[in-house]
């Protein structure tokens, strides 16, 4: 279906009858010289008349599908390609876009981005086992109607042929390509070098991660600080300018004023309310344990189609609130300088009567209370790191909390516990 029209009937009806995130590398023109192709993450691509302008270059193994799909549509050059932020799935595809200048004898398309950008990919570069370990866990889980499988065999966890920005800015950029003025706005949100990008005559708006059809990727647990005040604050401002047609890089692009303003609404009132509320409580000293288990999104705004907790959830965005105003320090005493877990477990097993009566203890559990279960078998676990049955339990244990979870972080690391320890118990069963 066609995304626009699909993203207004699924908006209007609050009814989601189909994929809303889809990477089918399809090409789809939105309005007369622009088009999209939905990936992971999407390329937005501008005809000016004087050169193509594309937003976001994708992932390394979907930029090459992206720049063929671009090709059906249009071969004039890409004159600039605009990273709305220096995540992997939104610059690893740019070799690609490099390569086929190249092979048209064209010259390279100029980069554009915040001046943070660079710095992002030499930490990437400094870190780069870390975050293809982290990427496995978190995607290990993909939905199948996403259509998107990773490698786990890659080795770059973004290519070395990735183009780095040409020209960067600090807080606002303004460019014209052919008759086309465009304005890049800084804002700090899912990352400290994101951007919008602003049409101002045809009032069209790019809004990258801004906007992702689930809710907000402002807490994500195995990765650095997220911005929800910030966020929110750009939401506004982008609600200010008017948009009539809204263009993100993840999910259905949306169209109509009153819709774009009433989606970009809800998503900054939520984030807005999470920041209140757990300010409030670290002002009344209460503890990360307190807040997480207190503050709370209610179900009818996690039920709206562009809000759902299928990637990041609420509970993740109020330890990030927490870390940017809080430091990482939780309000326990014994964990500002703990035990190792290993030797707690140990201990605790000991007073309990055995790893086996912790395990069987959080089996009892799973139907009850999988948050309580998974600390019993994770003690289990600790306390018996080579036994088979132990582990073969508490693999068990973390793929029901698995199957219980509806972000696909949660799953994602839940998931690689279980699989952790099914094989510990396979290489006991094997010994």
């Amino acid at each position: 279906m066609d995304p626009l029209e699909l993203s207004s009937r699924t908006i209007d009806s609050g009814t989601i009858t189909e994929p809303v995130n889809r990477v089918t590398n399809e090409l789809t023109e939105l309005a007369q010289g622009l088009a999209v192709v939905e990936s992971f993450s999407h390329s937005a691509i501008l005809d000016t008349g004087d050169g193509l302008v594309v937003f976001d270059a994708s992932a390394a193994m979907t930029g090459s599908a992206v720049v063929g799909a671009m090709r059906t549509w249009s071969e004039a050059p890409v004159s600039d390609l605009v990273y709305t932020h220096g995540h992997a799935d939104h610059i690893g595809g740019s070799f690609a876009f490099a390569a086929d200048a190249e092979s048209a004898g064209q010259p390279l398309p100029t980069v554009r981005g915040h001046e943070r950008v660079g710095a992002r990919m030499d930490r990437y570069n400094l870190t780069n086992d870390w975050n293809l370990l982290i990427n496995q866990r978190q995607f290990g889980g993909i939905p199948s109607d996403m259509g998107l499988t990773l490698t786990e065999g890659a080795t770059r966890f973004i290519p070395a042929a990735t183009l780095r920005p040409d020209v960067t800015f600090s807080d606002v950029h303004a460019f014209t390509v052919g008759d086309t003025a465009i304005e890049l706005h800084h804002a700090r949100g899912e990352t400290d070098d994101h951007l919008w990008a602003w049409l101002p005559e045809r009032r069209w708006l790019f809004s990258g991660d801004f906007i992702i059809w689930n809710y907000p990727n402002a807490g994500n647990p195995q990765k650095v600080q997220r911005y929800a005040a910030e966020w929110a604050a750009a939401l506004r401002t982008m609600i200010a300018q008017g948009p009539e047609l809204l263009i993100p890089a993840h999910g259905l692009p949306i169209e109509g004023r009153e819709r774009i303003a009433g989606v970009l609404d809800d998503i900054a009132s939520t984030l807005e309310t999470l920041v209140d509320q757990v300010i409030a409580m670290m002002n009344a000293g209460e503890t990360l344990d307190a807040i997480i288990h207190t503050v709370t999104v209610p179900d009818e705004i996690l039920a709206k189609p562009y809000l759902r907790p299928y990637y990041d959830e609420p509970e993740f965005v109020i330890r990030n609130i927490w870390r940017l105003n809080g430091g990482w320090w939780d309000g326990a005493a014994s964990r500002l300088k703990p035990s190792p877990d290993a030797v707690v477990a140990a201990e605790l097993s000991a007073l309990a009567g055995g790893p086996e009566v912790l395990i069987r203890r959080a089996t009892q559990l799973v139907e009850s209370d999988l948050r309580l279960a998974c600390h019993l078998a994770d003690l289990a676990g600790w306390a018996a790191p080579d036994d088979a049955g132990i582990h073969a339990e508490r693999a068990a244990i973390y793929d029901a909390r698995r199957r219980a979870e509806p972000s696909l972080m949660s799953q994602g690391i839940f998931r690689s516990a279980s699989r952790a320890s099914a094989e510990v118990a396979a290489r006991s069963d094997l010994g």
